[in-house]
Protein backbone atom coordinates (compact mmCIF):
# COMPACT_ATOMS: atom_id res chain seq x y z
CA UNK A 1 0.00 0.00 0.00
CA UNK A 2 1.19 3.40 -0.87
CA UNK A 3 2.23 5.96 1.68
CA UNK A 4 0.83 8.88 1.50
CA UNK A 5 2.75 11.63 0.04
CA UNK A 6 3.45 15.40 0.87
CA UNK A 7 0.98 17.87 0.14
CA UNK A 8 2.95 20.79 0.09
CA UNK A 9 5.18 21.72 -2.86
CA UNK A 10 7.60 22.54 -0.23
CA UNK A 11 7.11 18.91 0.82
CA UNK A 12 7.18 17.15 -2.38
CA UNK A 13 10.56 18.97 -3.36
CA UNK A 14 12.42 18.14 -0.31
CA UNK A 15 11.01 14.60 -0.15
CA UNK A 16 12.14 14.52 -4.10
CA UNK A 17 15.48 15.50 -3.39
CA UNK A 18 15.99 13.05 -0.38
CA UNK A 19 14.64 10.25 -2.43
CA UNK A 20 16.97 11.22 -5.44
CA UNK A 21 19.83 11.23 -3.01
CA UNK A 22 18.89 7.60 -1.23
CA UNK A 23 18.50 6.19 -4.47
CA UNK A 24 22.74 7.58 -5.65
CA UNK A 25 24.15 6.44 -1.98
CA UNK A 26 22.13 3.39 -2.46
CA UNK A 27 24.35 2.92 -5.81
CA UNK A 28 27.23 4.40 -4.82
CA UNK A 29 27.03 1.58 -1.69
CA UNK A 30 25.97 -1.63 -4.26
CA UNK A 31 28.62 -0.92 -6.71
CA UNK A 32 31.67 -0.08 -3.81
CA UNK A 33 30.27 -3.40 -1.70
CA UNK A 34 30.33 -5.42 -5.22
CA UNK A 35 33.97 -4.00 -6.43
CA UNK A 36 35.43 -4.76 -2.97
CA UNK A 37 34.18 -8.17 -2.84
CA UNK A 38 35.32 -8.40 -6.73
CA UNK A 39 38.58 -6.88 -5.37
CA UNK A 40 39.19 -9.79 -2.49
CA UNK A 41 37.70 -12.54 -4.46
CA UNK A 42 40.44 -11.96 -6.90
CA UNK A 43 43.42 -11.82 -4.29
CA UNK A 44 42.04 -14.79 -3.24
CA UNK A 45 42.35 -16.44 -6.77
CA UNK A 46 45.69 -15.02 -6.85
CA UNK A 47 46.89 -16.85 -3.38
CA UNK A 48 45.00 -19.90 -4.63
CA UNK A 49 47.11 -19.78 -8.01
CA UNK A 50 50.64 -19.05 -6.00
CA UNK A 51 49.91 -21.91 -3.63
CA UNK A 52 49.77 -24.51 -6.97
CA UNK A 53 48.15 -26.78 -5.13
CA UNK A 54 50.50 -27.62 -2.40
CA UNK A 55 48.31 -28.83 0.25
CA UNK A 56 45.83 -30.83 -1.48
CA UNK A 57 49.05 -32.60 -3.43
CA UNK A 58 49.88 -33.23 -0.09
CA UNK A 59 47.04 -35.35 0.30
CA UNK A 60 47.94 -37.35 -2.72
CA UNK A 61 50.16 -40.10 -1.08
CA UNK A 62 49.31 -41.30 2.72
CA UNK A 63 53.06 -41.69 3.43
CA UNK A 64 56.08 -39.31 2.85
CA UNK A 65 59.16 -39.98 4.72
CA UNK A 66 60.06 -36.63 4.99
CA UNK A 67 56.97 -35.52 6.72
CA UNK A 68 56.24 -37.99 8.94
CA UNK A 69 52.85 -38.97 7.18
CA UNK A 70 51.29 -36.04 7.41
CA UNK A 71 50.43 -33.37 4.61
CA UNK A 72 52.55 -30.44 3.76
CA UNK A 73 51.19 -27.30 5.56
CA UNK A 74 54.14 -25.05 4.98
CA UNK A 75 53.35 -22.28 4.10
CA UNK A 76 49.52 -22.10 4.15
CA UNK A 77 46.93 -19.94 5.82
CA UNK A 78 45.37 -21.37 8.27
CA UNK A 79 41.60 -22.73 7.25
CA UNK A 80 42.93 -23.51 4.21
CA UNK A 81 40.60 -26.57 2.35
CA UNK A 82 41.93 -29.52 0.51
CA UNK A 83 40.65 -31.95 -1.15
CA UNK A 84 41.34 -35.61 -3.45
CA UNK A 85 38.95 -36.63 -5.73
CA UNK A 86 39.18 -40.32 -7.42
CA UNK A 87 36.73 -41.05 -9.92
CA UNK A 88 34.77 -38.32 -9.25
CA UNK A 89 34.53 -39.43 -5.14
CA UNK A 90 36.20 -37.58 -2.44
CA UNK A 91 38.60 -39.51 -1.17
CA UNK A 92 40.64 -37.64 1.45
CA UNK A 93 39.45 -33.59 2.71
CA UNK A 94 41.44 -31.58 5.57
CA UNK A 95 41.79 -28.17 6.54
CA UNK A 96 44.66 -26.12 7.94
CA UNK A 97 44.05 -25.54 11.69
CA UNK A 98 46.87 -23.68 13.62
CA UNK A 99 49.87 -25.50 12.74
CA UNK A 100 48.24 -29.07 11.53
CA UNK A 101 45.61 -29.96 9.38
CA UNK A 102 42.26 -31.54 10.70
CA UNK A 103 40.25 -34.03 8.50
CA UNK A 104 36.64 -32.79 7.66
CA UNK A 105 33.92 -34.84 7.98
CA UNK A 106 31.75 -33.92 4.53
CA UNK A 107 28.23 -34.46 3.71
CA UNK A 108 26.75 -35.94 0.69
CA UNK A 109 25.72 -32.43 -0.44
CA UNK A 110 29.50 -31.49 0.30
CA UNK A 111 30.20 -34.39 -1.45
CA UNK A 112 28.36 -33.48 -4.63
CA UNK A 113 29.60 -29.86 -4.23
CA UNK A 114 33.26 -30.47 -4.57
CA UNK A 115 32.78 -32.94 -7.43
CA UNK A 116 30.50 -30.45 -9.54
CA UNK A 117 33.45 -28.08 -9.58
CA UNK A 118 34.94 -27.54 -13.06
CA UNK A 119 38.73 -28.87 -13.52
CA UNK A 120 40.18 -25.38 -15.18
CA UNK A 121 42.32 -24.23 -12.46
CA UNK A 122 40.10 -20.98 -11.86
CA UNK A 123 37.93 -19.58 -8.84
CA UNK A 124 34.72 -21.33 -7.97
CA UNK A 125 32.96 -20.24 -4.99
CA UNK A 126 30.83 -23.10 -3.01
CA UNK A 127 29.52 -23.41 0.46
CA UNK A 128 30.66 -26.54 2.84
CA UNK A 129 28.40 -27.16 5.48
CA UNK A 130 31.08 -27.76 8.33
CA UNK A 131 33.59 -24.54 7.27
CA UNK A 132 31.25 -22.80 5.44
CA UNK A 133 32.03 -20.66 2.30
CA UNK A 134 34.69 -20.87 0.04
CA UNK A 135 37.04 -19.67 -3.26
CA UNK A 136 38.52 -23.11 -4.37
CA UNK A 137 40.16 -24.17 -7.66
CA UNK A 138 40.36 -27.46 -8.96
CA UNK A 139 43.00 -29.30 -10.86
CA UNK A 140 44.16 -32.27 -12.11
CA UNK A 141 47.12 -34.51 -9.90
CA UNK A 142 50.31 -36.84 -11.19
CA UNK A 143 47.73 -40.16 -10.57
CA UNK A 144 44.33 -38.66 -13.02
CA UNK A 145 42.86 -37.86 -9.28
CA UNK A 146 41.65 -34.14 -8.97
CA UNK A 147 43.02 -31.79 -6.02
CA UNK A 148 40.74 -28.89 -4.64
CA UNK A 149 42.54 -26.23 -3.10
CA UNK A 150 40.26 -23.09 -1.48
CA UNK A 151 40.76 -20.29 1.02
CA UNK A 152 37.91 -19.28 3.31
CA UNK A 153 35.30 -16.27 1.52
CA UNK A 154 34.45 -15.48 5.42
CA UNK A 155 37.12 -12.46 5.51
CA UNK A 156 35.77 -10.93 2.08
CA UNK A 157 32.46 -11.27 3.43
CA UNK A 158 32.93 -9.88 6.99
CA UNK A 159 35.05 -6.74 5.17
CA UNK A 160 32.04 -6.14 2.53
CA UNK A 161 29.87 -6.57 5.69
CA UNK A 162 31.58 -3.83 7.77
CA UNK A 163 31.94 -1.44 4.75
CA UNK A 164 27.94 -1.97 3.98
CA UNK A 165 27.54 -0.97 7.68
CA UNK A 166 29.76 2.36 7.21
CA UNK A 167 27.85 3.18 4.41
CA UNK A 168 24.76 2.80 5.97
CA UNK A 169 25.63 5.17 8.59
CA UNK A 170 27.17 7.35 6.68
CA UNK A 171 24.57 7.61 4.31
CA UNK A 172 21.95 8.04 6.62
CA UNK A 173 23.11 10.39 8.20
CA UNK A 174 23.79 12.53 4.99
CA UNK A 175 20.26 11.95 4.00
CA UNK A 176 19.02 13.60 7.31
CA UNK A 177 21.61 16.30 7.04
CA UNK A 178 20.29 16.62 3.83
CA UNK A 179 16.74 16.35 4.38
CA UNK A 180 17.09 19.40 7.09
CA UNK A 181 19.13 21.48 4.40
CA UNK A 182 17.77 20.63 1.75
CA UNK A 183 13.73 21.82 3.42
CA UNK A 184 15.49 24.91 4.53
CA UNK A 185 16.92 25.44 0.95
CA UNK A 186 13.40 24.57 -0.60
CA UNK A 187 11.57 27.14 2.15
CA UNK A 188 14.15 30.01 0.86
CA UNK A 189 13.86 29.16 -2.82
CA UNK A 190 9.81 29.72 -2.55
CA UNK A 191 9.45 32.20 -0.51
CA UNK A 192 8.71 34.44 -3.11
CA UNK A 193 5.71 31.57 -4.28
CA UNK A 194 4.19 32.16 -0.80
CA UNK A 195 4.25 35.73 -0.88
CA UNK A 196 2.21 34.90 -4.39
CA UNK A 197 -0.34 32.71 -2.30
CA UNK A 198 -0.85 34.70 0.46
CA UNK A 199 -1.90 37.19 -2.01
CA UNK A 200 -4.03 35.00 -3.50
CA UNK A 201 -6.03 34.21 -0.60
CA UNK A 202 -5.78 38.14 0.44
CA UNK A 203 -7.54 38.68 -3.08
CA UNK A 204 -10.02 35.49 -2.90
CA UNK A 205 -11.43 37.14 0.39
CA UNK A 206 -12.40 40.31 -0.93
CA UNK A 207 -15.81 40.91 -1.80
CA UNK A 208 -15.37 40.95 -5.30
CA UNK A 209 -18.80 40.22 -6.39
CA UNK A 210 -20.59 43.56 -5.23
CA UNK A 211 -19.01 47.77 -4.65
CA UNK A 212 -15.98 49.16 -4.90
CA UNK A 213 -13.01 46.83 -4.18
CA UNK A 214 -9.43 48.07 -3.47
CA UNK A 215 -7.20 45.77 -4.95
CA UNK A 216 -3.63 44.84 -3.44
CA UNK A 217 -0.50 46.41 -4.98
CA UNK A 218 2.21 44.53 -7.06
CA UNK A 219 4.07 42.15 -5.00
CA UNK A 220 7.40 42.68 -4.26
CA UNK A 221 10.25 42.21 -7.67
CA UNK A 222 12.02 38.45 -8.30
CA UNK A 223 14.03 37.62 -10.97
CA UNK A 224 11.33 37.60 -14.07
CA UNK A 225 14.03 34.75 -15.49
CA UNK A 226 13.06 32.08 -12.45
CA UNK A 227 9.67 30.26 -12.74
CA UNK A 228 8.35 32.25 -9.49
CA UNK A 229 8.85 35.00 -10.96
CA UNK A 230 6.96 35.00 -14.34
CA UNK A 231 4.68 33.15 -11.91
CA UNK A 232 4.55 36.65 -9.63
CA UNK A 233 4.68 38.46 -13.16
CA UNK A 234 1.79 36.95 -14.62
CA UNK A 235 -0.26 36.96 -11.18
CA UNK A 236 0.41 41.21 -10.74
CA UNK A 237 -0.95 41.01 -14.40
CA UNK A 238 -3.87 39.54 -13.92
CA UNK A 239 -4.48 41.10 -10.42
CA UNK A 240 -4.28 44.72 -13.09
CA UNK A 241 -6.84 43.17 -15.33
CA UNK A 242 -9.26 42.01 -12.89
CA UNK A 243 -9.00 45.76 -10.93
CA UNK A 244 -9.75 47.17 -14.37
CA UNK A 245 -12.54 44.88 -14.52
CA UNK A 246 -13.95 45.57 -11.35
CA UNK A 247 -13.54 49.31 -11.87
CA UNK A 248 -15.37 49.02 -15.60
CA UNK A 249 -18.45 47.11 -13.69
CA UNK A 250 -18.52 49.27 -10.80
CA UNK A 251 -18.54 52.28 -13.54
CA UNK A 252 -21.40 50.55 -15.41
CA UNK A 253 -23.51 49.75 -12.19
CA UNK A 254 -23.25 53.33 -11.68
CA UNK A 255 -24.41 54.93 -14.48
CA UNK A 256 -27.48 51.68 -14.60
CA UNK A 257 -28.07 52.96 -11.10
CA UNK A 258 -28.54 56.56 -11.47
CA UNK A 259 -30.50 56.09 -15.00
CA UNK A 260 -32.63 53.80 -12.53
CA UNK A 261 -33.46 55.79 -10.41
CA UNK A 262 -33.43 58.91 -12.95
CA UNK A 263 -35.71 57.08 -15.01
CA UNK A 264 -38.04 56.16 -12.53
CA UNK A 265 -38.38 59.19 -10.69
CA UNK A 266 -39.43 61.09 -14.23
CA UNK A 267 -41.50 58.01 -14.37
CA UNK A 268 -43.16 58.94 -11.37
CA UNK A 269 -45.00 62.45 -12.85
CA UNK A 270 -46.71 60.83 -16.61
CA UNK A 271 -47.51 57.74 -14.90
CA UNK A 272 -49.68 59.25 -12.34
CA UNK A 273 -51.01 62.27 -14.74
CA UNK A 274 -52.10 59.05 -16.62
CA UNK A 275 -53.64 57.45 -13.56
CA UNK A 276 -55.59 60.22 -12.49
CA UNK A 277 -57.29 60.97 -15.98
CA UNK A 278 -58.11 57.30 -16.23
CA UNK A 279 -59.88 57.66 -13.10
CA UNK A 280 -61.31 61.20 -13.60
CA UNK A 281 -63.14 59.47 -16.61
CA UNK A 282 -64.25 56.62 -15.03
CA UNK A 283 -65.94 58.96 -12.71
CA UNK A 284 -67.98 60.97 -15.42
CA UNK A 285 -71.66 60.27 -15.00
CA UNK A 286 -72.28 60.23 -18.82
CA UNK A 287 -72.91 57.31 -20.63
CA UNK A 288 -69.91 55.97 -22.06
CA UNK A 289 -69.36 52.80 -24.10
CA UNK A 290 -68.46 49.64 -22.56
CA UNK A 291 -65.67 48.82 -24.50
CA UNK A 292 -64.27 52.44 -24.05
CA UNK A 293 -64.84 51.76 -20.11
CA UNK A 294 -63.14 48.56 -20.62
CA UNK A 295 -59.91 50.82 -22.04
CA UNK A 296 -59.85 52.91 -19.20
CA UNK A 297 -60.71 50.56 -16.95
CA UNK A 298 -57.42 48.60 -18.37
CA UNK A 299 -55.33 52.17 -18.71
CA UNK A 300 -56.02 52.42 -14.67
CA UNK A 301 -54.97 49.26 -13.71
CA UNK A 302 -51.91 48.95 -15.51
CA UNK A 303 -51.10 52.67 -14.41
CA UNK A 304 -51.49 51.53 -10.87
CA UNK A 305 -49.01 48.39 -11.64
CA UNK A 306 -46.46 50.76 -13.56
CA UNK A 307 -46.73 53.26 -10.51
CA UNK A 308 -45.90 49.96 -8.19
CA UNK A 309 -43.13 49.22 -10.48
CA UNK A 310 -41.95 52.70 -10.40
CA UNK A 311 -41.87 53.09 -6.76
CA UNK A 312 -40.10 49.57 -6.54
CA UNK A 313 -37.47 50.30 -8.88
CA UNK A 314 -36.52 53.98 -7.39
CA UNK A 315 -36.35 52.18 -3.51
CA UNK A 316 -34.02 49.52 -5.15
CA UNK A 317 -31.93 52.14 -6.66
CA UNK A 318 -31.79 53.90 -3.40
CA UNK A 319 -30.62 51.14 -1.26
CA UNK A 320 -28.19 50.34 -4.02
CA UNK A 321 -26.70 54.05 -3.57
CA UNK A 322 -26.49 53.27 -0.42
CA UNK A 323 -28.94 55.65 1.67
CA UNK A 324 -28.44 55.66 5.16
CA UNK A 325 -31.28 54.26 6.82
CA UNK A 326 -33.54 55.01 10.31
CA UNK A 327 -31.59 53.28 13.42
CA UNK A 328 -34.35 52.96 15.88
CA UNK A 329 -35.69 49.86 18.21
CA UNK A 330 -38.47 48.09 15.99
CA UNK A 331 -40.85 45.85 17.94
CA UNK A 332 -40.96 42.83 14.74
CA UNK A 333 -43.45 40.72 16.61
CA UNK A 334 -45.90 43.71 16.23
CA UNK A 335 -44.60 44.53 13.31
CA UNK A 336 -45.38 40.81 11.86
CA UNK A 337 -48.60 40.70 13.70
CA UNK A 338 -49.56 44.28 11.15
CA UNK A 339 -48.18 42.48 8.38
CA UNK A 340 -50.13 39.26 8.74
CA UNK A 341 -53.66 40.93 9.22
CA UNK A 342 -52.65 42.80 5.48
CA UNK A 343 -51.86 39.82 3.77
CA UNK A 344 -55.87 38.06 5.63
CA UNK A 345 -57.22 40.28 4.59
CA UNK A 346 -55.70 40.86 0.95
CA UNK A 347 -55.54 36.94 0.97
CA UNK A 348 -58.64 35.23 2.93
CA UNK A 349 -58.87 32.23 1.09
CA UNK A 350 -54.94 31.49 2.34
CA UNK A 351 -54.57 29.97 6.06
CA UNK A 352 -52.15 32.58 7.63
CA UNK A 353 -50.68 30.76 11.13
CA UNK A 354 -48.14 32.40 13.54
CA UNK A 355 -45.47 30.87 15.12
CA UNK A 356 -44.33 34.21 18.21
CA UNK A 357 -42.31 34.20 21.19
CA UNK A 358 -44.55 35.17 24.33
CA UNK A 359 -42.12 38.50 24.94
CA UNK A 360 -42.02 41.13 22.35
CA UNK A 361 -38.52 40.51 20.13
CA UNK A 362 -37.00 44.53 18.97
CA UNK A 363 -33.92 45.15 16.92
CA UNK A 364 -32.36 48.04 15.43
CA UNK A 365 -33.19 49.25 12.10
CA UNK A 366 -35.81 51.26 9.71
CA UNK A 367 -39.16 49.82 10.38
CA UNK A 368 -40.60 50.82 6.94
CA UNK A 369 -38.44 48.99 5.17
CA UNK A 370 -38.50 45.75 7.41
CA UNK A 371 -42.39 46.15 7.06
CA UNK A 372 -42.11 45.96 3.81
CA UNK A 373 -39.34 43.42 3.20
CA UNK A 374 -42.30 41.10 5.57
CA UNK A 375 -44.84 42.07 3.67
CA UNK A 376 -43.31 41.27 0.31
CA UNK A 377 -42.46 37.56 1.41
CA UNK A 378 -46.32 37.17 2.72
CA UNK A 379 -47.42 39.16 -0.58
CA UNK A 380 -45.10 36.40 -2.48
CA UNK A 381 -46.75 33.40 -0.78
CA UNK A 382 -49.83 34.78 -1.00
CA UNK A 383 -49.91 35.82 -5.44
CA UNK A 384 -47.82 32.50 -5.77
CA UNK A 385 -49.91 29.88 -4.21
CA UNK A 386 -53.41 28.52 -4.26
CA UNK A 387 -56.48 29.76 -2.18
CA UNK A 388 -56.11 27.00 0.77
CA UNK A 389 -52.26 27.17 1.05
CA UNK A 390 -51.15 26.73 4.39
CA UNK A 391 -48.34 30.19 5.16
CA UNK A 392 -46.90 29.98 8.96
CA UNK A 393 -44.70 33.22 9.89
CA UNK A 394 -42.35 31.82 12.40
CA UNK A 395 -40.14 34.49 14.92
CA UNK A 396 -37.23 33.13 16.63
CA UNK A 397 -33.92 34.58 18.46
CA UNK A 398 -30.44 33.13 19.32
CA UNK A 399 -26.71 33.04 19.15
CA UNK A 400 -27.20 36.91 18.18
CA UNK A 401 -29.52 36.76 15.71
CA UNK A 402 -33.58 37.33 15.15
CA UNK A 403 -34.77 34.79 12.62
CA UNK A 404 -37.79 35.08 9.92
CA UNK A 405 -38.95 32.55 8.65
CA UNK A 406 -41.98 32.63 6.07
CA UNK A 407 -43.04 28.97 5.15
CA UNK A 408 -45.83 27.04 2.92
CA UNK A 409 -47.23 23.88 1.47
CA UNK A 410 -47.52 25.31 -1.92
CA UNK A 411 -46.59 24.07 -5.09
CA UNK A 412 -42.43 25.62 -4.41
CA UNK A 413 -40.25 26.94 -6.89
CA UNK A 414 -38.10 25.23 -9.55
CA UNK A 415 -34.93 23.90 -8.29
CA UNK A 416 -32.97 25.79 -10.92
CA UNK A 417 -34.47 29.42 -10.57
CA UNK A 418 -33.96 28.85 -6.46
CA UNK A 419 -30.23 30.45 -6.34
CA UNK A 420 -31.46 33.53 -8.64
CA UNK A 421 -34.41 34.41 -6.67
CA UNK A 422 -33.51 37.42 -4.63
CA UNK A 423 -32.52 38.70 -8.32
CA UNK A 424 -34.50 41.77 -10.13
CA UNK A 425 -37.15 40.46 -12.36
CA UNK A 426 -37.17 36.74 -11.83
CA UNK A 427 -40.31 34.81 -11.78
CA UNK A 428 -40.98 31.62 -11.39
CA UNK A 429 -45.25 31.63 -11.99
CA UNK A 430 -44.88 28.31 -14.45
CA UNK A 431 -44.35 26.49 -11.15
CA UNK A 432 -45.77 28.14 -8.46
CA UNK A 433 -49.92 28.98 -9.06
CA UNK A 434 -50.83 32.51 -9.61
CA UNK A 435 -54.59 33.73 -8.41
CA UNK A 436 -57.27 34.11 -10.59
CA UNK A 437 -57.25 37.81 -11.77
CA UNK A 438 -54.19 38.72 -10.71
CA UNK A 439 -52.06 41.34 -12.66
CA UNK A 440 -48.91 39.51 -11.81
CA UNK A 441 -45.94 40.61 -9.54
CA UNK A 442 -43.47 43.21 -10.82
CA UNK A 443 -40.77 40.83 -10.03
CA UNK A 444 -38.80 43.20 -7.65
CA UNK A 445 -40.10 41.80 -4.45
CA UNK A 446 -37.61 39.21 -3.48
CA UNK A 447 -34.92 41.15 -4.91
CA UNK A 448 -36.07 44.42 -2.26
CA UNK A 449 -36.49 41.73 0.65
CA UNK A 450 -32.66 40.83 -0.27
CA UNK A 451 -31.46 44.46 -0.54
CA UNK A 452 -33.39 45.66 2.79
CA UNK A 453 -31.72 42.48 4.68
CA UNK A 454 -28.41 43.69 3.35
CA UNK A 455 -28.94 47.09 4.50
CA UNK A 456 -29.48 46.02 7.83
CA UNK A 457 -26.82 43.81 8.00
CA UNK A 458 -28.50 40.55 7.62
CA UNK A 459 -29.15 37.46 5.10
CA UNK A 460 -32.09 36.21 3.08
CA UNK A 461 -31.82 32.37 2.12
CA UNK A 462 -34.61 30.18 0.49
CA UNK A 463 -35.38 26.38 0.57
CA UNK A 464 -37.90 24.78 -1.48
CA UNK A 465 -39.43 21.59 -2.65
CA UNK A 466 -42.97 20.74 -3.83
CA UNK A 467 -45.56 20.71 -1.03
CA UNK A 468 -42.67 22.84 1.13
CA UNK A 469 -41.27 26.33 0.89
CA UNK A 470 -39.03 28.83 3.68
CA UNK A 471 -37.92 32.30 2.76
CA UNK A 472 -35.48 32.29 6.00
CA UNK A 473 -34.40 36.24 7.44
CA UNK A 474 -31.88 36.53 10.09
CA UNK A 475 -31.13 40.05 11.81
CA UNK A 476 -28.78 41.21 14.04
CA UNK A 477 -30.04 40.56 17.55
Amino acid sequence: MRGPLPRTLRGQLTAGLVTLLALACLAVGVTTALALRGFLVGRLDDQLAASDGRFAASLEHEARPDADNRPDIRGQAESTFGARLLNGAVAQAAVVDGVTDRPLRLTPRDRRALAGIPVDGTGHSIRLSAPGAYRVTAVRGDDQDILVTGLPLHPVEETVHRLEAVEAVLFGAALVATGLAGALWVRISLRPLQNVTARAVEVAGLPLASGEVAMPGPLSDTDPRTEVGQVRTAFDHMLGHVEDALTRRQAGEERLRRFAADASHELRTPVANIRGHAELALRHHSSVPAEVRHALERIDGESRRMTRLVDDLLLLARLDAGRPLEHEPVDLTLLILDATDDARAAGPGHHWMLDLPEEPVTVTGDAHRLQQAIGNLLANARTHTPPGTDVTVTLTTGDGLVRVNVSDNGPGIPEEVQPEVFGRFVRADHARSRSAGSTGSTGLGLAIVHAVLTSHGGTAAVTSRPGHTVFRLALPG
